[in-house]
């Protein structure tokens, strides 16, 4: 297949959004590979079945065997592995499989990389990349007035899931490093917009708003977040297959921070007026402040100087826009939620595994 990009877990939701900005935009072929566990979903691409530039491949990266074929069948220019487990508090219940996913996952990948690189030509071998996403998550928590993360950030994950992102990235440096593997990592800030699983703080917050339910918000909902628009992010991992130097790291951000209660509040007030049918508005009335979880880190804040001065890139959408448009997309799209999150516990908290936490509730 001429050309081809294999995306590792594109039928997640930055996988499926980075899919389709390549179909919209490049020429190449597409091959999806993806577990379809619970957060991907066939519901995500769905519609691509008619391209004929996309194809899915339902697997592993943890399968050696499986790599080995499809880089032999496919000659890919390119591997973009988005397959990860990425829930935080799933990563406090039950770490092991986020180890082997997001840990051996990679290896296995680089692995396969490494062999397949080794057999192109030269020409093929200077074009060749991989390229790992990653997150802002394994830099650890920044005070109030702390500067945002920049890519010489010590590393400090504070958690089972940005621990095994953070191991996931030195291995990715260690094999440009050690076999001239040529590598990319970019680390994100927090994504939102169409397609997001909805145990996630903005799909969640939605659909139990319309739901009536209570929207529970951890600790007093201080916790701040930098939040980038999935669009955007999928433009920024493109322009560093594209333009990036093999062996650096790009910081991806939104430049728009924002408290998990400041979130709630906006979400709560696009309902009301998107809405105006909904028998549970004022939608802010249903906040209710729960316990916090386990080494909840405070703050996240990226520094994408760096992407914007050597590649240009910089986002298009303001949070205040790009949350509108994915309030309205899950405002126009109830049967998607239904469909893909049956056997995901969407709605029940998780997380609480540690110290003999409770849950409680409390209103504003």
């Amino acid at each position: 297949m001429k050309d081809a990009i294999i995306v590792t877990g594109g039928a997640g939701f930055i996988g499926t959004n980075f899919v389709r900005t390549c179909l919209a935009t490049l020429d190449s072929a597409i091959v999806n590979l993806d577990k379809l566990t619970y957060a991907g979903s066939p519901e995500n691409i769905a519609a691509l079945a008619a391209d004929p530039r996309h194809v899915f491949v339902h697997g592993d990266i943890c399968d050696s065997a499986q790599w080995q074929r499809l880089l032999a069948q496919y000659q890919p220019r390119a591997i973009v592995n988005f397959a990860a487990e990425s829930h935080v508090d799933r990563s406090i219940d039950g770490p092991g499989v986020f180890v082997q996913t997001n840990i051996v996952g990679v290896h296995c990948l680089l692995e396969a990389a490494r062999a397949y690189h080794a057999g192109l030509n030269a020409q093929e071998r200077a074009a060749f990349r991989v390229l790992h996403v990653s997150t802002d998550e394994v830099y650890g928590s920044l005070e109030p007035h702390d500067p945002p993360f920049h890519e010489a950030t010590p590393y400090a994950p504070n958690s089972p899931y940005s621990a095994s992102k953070a191991a996931a990235d030195h291995l990715v440096r260690a094999y440009f490093h050690t076999y001239g593997l040529p590598v990319l990592t970019t680390n994100c800030s927090n994504n939102y917009g169409p397609y997001q699983f909805p145990e996630k703080l903005i799909p969640m917050m939605i659909n139990c708003a319309l739901a009536g339910r209570a929207l529970p918000v951890y600790g007093n909902g201080s916790n701040v977040r930098d939040w980038l628009y999935v669009e955007d992010h999928c433009e920024a991992i493109a322009r560093v297959l594209e333009a990036g130097v093999p062996g650096e790291t790009y910081n991806v951000g939104g430049n728009s921070e924002r408290s998990n209660l400041e979130v709630v509040h906006a979400i709560c007030a696009i309902l009301d007026e998107l809405a105006p049918d909904s028998p549970h508005r004022p939608h802010a009335k249903l906040i209710a402040y729960v316990t916090d979880r386990p080494g909840h880190d405070q703050r996240y804040a990226i520094d994408a100087g760096k992407i914007g001065r050597q590649l240009g890139w910089s986002p298009r959408h303001t949070f205040d826009a790009g949350l509108r448009t994915t309030v309205g997309w899950y405002l126009d799209n109830r049967q998607w939620c239904e469909t893909v999150a049956r056997g995901g516990d969407v709605g029940q908290r998780l997380g609480l595994s540690v110290g003999g936490a409770t849950e409680k509730a409390s209103k504003p």
